[in-house]
């Protein structure tokens, strides 16, 4: 019973077309859920939610992130076939989303893509990442590499090679080749360094990564910088991270939006269980209805603001919260 409806959940939450519909889907992850993830069922009970007041998607409690480093945040009994891990400067803060069938997350992905940017069969993908190879357990890089193999072009990985990724983005542009360039942002500033360029014919998507590697710069300056020296109109972001399985993307200005099957909301940070309104800046609480495995009602611990129904801004991290993601990937 539990493998046909999420059979059927997986086919038609990237389908969803209301705000009724995200609803119904909401509420019924989030009971089976309840039944089946120990960690999510011991906290609802521990702030006092019934499972059976819950009728309304504002009524739905959201999990601390923090519990996937230190708990098996999983909602299947099934063998465990992929572990996704945060980068972290220790394996003990690692947080871990432990994937049953990952044709979930390939769904998942390729979906958030399509929706912000069309068929990834239209792109040769460039990553300033590791190698798959050699870290195949990092939920971007997978997610990278899906998109390459989906391509049907010869995508590439690189680290430092800067020389290499100027003469293929060179190569690229004279064959008036649509091109994404997908990485951090340490490593594209680094990248700019070495030459200038004047793309037209390629999206650079920056995924985060600074704290701890270059000086902190706010988005503004850092994506100037970008521009400047890449020629390009406006750099895109993405945002995602280990515990999610879809992703939000910017196409500029550093205003996100979230795909339909996704809902960011804002809680206040003395009062966790309080949803603040529009343009209120406050904690980041994400429904993802693609984890399906784990838990799809996030509470993270970035801090940002609602603009409107489905664009948001990211400010930065909450105070005293741990430097991860991608800015530790080339550590």
């Amino acid at each position: 019973m539990l493998i046909i409806f999420l059979m059927n959940y997986n086919n038609k939450i990237f389908k969803i077309k209301s705000e009724n519909e995200f609803e119904y889907y909401a509420i019924r992850i989030f009971r089976m859920q309840y039944k089946l993830n120990p960690v999510y069922q011991s906290y609802c009970n521990l702030i006092g939610t019934d499972l059976n007041d819950v009728k309304k998607l504002d009524q739905i409690p959201f999990l601390p992130i923090e519990f996937f480093k230190t708990k098996k945040v999983k909602s299947f009994k099934n063998s465990i076939s992929k572990i996704f891990y945060s980068s972290s400067k220790t394996k003990k803060n690692q947080s871990k989303h432990y994937i049953h069938d990952i044709s979930f997350y390939k769904n998942s992905l390729l979906n958030s893509f399509s929706y912000f940017y069309g068929s990834p069969t239209k792109y040769n993908f460039l990553a300033l990442l590791p190698l798959y190879s050699e870290n195949p357990n990092s939920s971007i890089i997978f997610m990278v590499k899906e998109l390459i193999d989906v391509s049907n072009n010869k995508g590439f990985f690189f680290t430092n090679e800067y020389e290499l990724i100027f003469e293929k983005l060179k190569f690229l542009e004279k064959s008036k080749k649509k091109t994404m360039l997908i990485g951090v942002s340490f490593a594209l500033l680094d990248l700019i360094q070495f030459s200038k360029i004047n793309l037209k014919n390629t999206i650079v998507i920056e995924t985060g990564g600074m704290k701890g590697r270059k000086k902190e710069m706010i988005r503004e300056e850092l994506h100037n910088k970008l521009i400047d020296r890449l020629g390009v109109n406006k750099i895109h972001s993405e945002y995602g991270m280990t515990e999610l399985l879809s992703q939000c993307y910017s196409k500029g200005d550093g205003v996100f939006s979230s795909p339909p099957w996704m809902k960011i909301k804002i809680r206040d940070l003395n009062d966790p269980l309080k949803e603040l309104s529009i343009n209120s800046t406050g904690g980041i609480n994400i429904i993802d209805l693609a984890n399906q495995e784990s838990c799809s009602f996030i509470a993270t611990q970035d801090q940002g603001k609602i603009i409107s129904e489905n664009k948001f801004e990211v400010i930065g991290r909450i105070d005293g919260s741990e430097a991860r993601g991608c800015s530790l990937l080339l550590s």
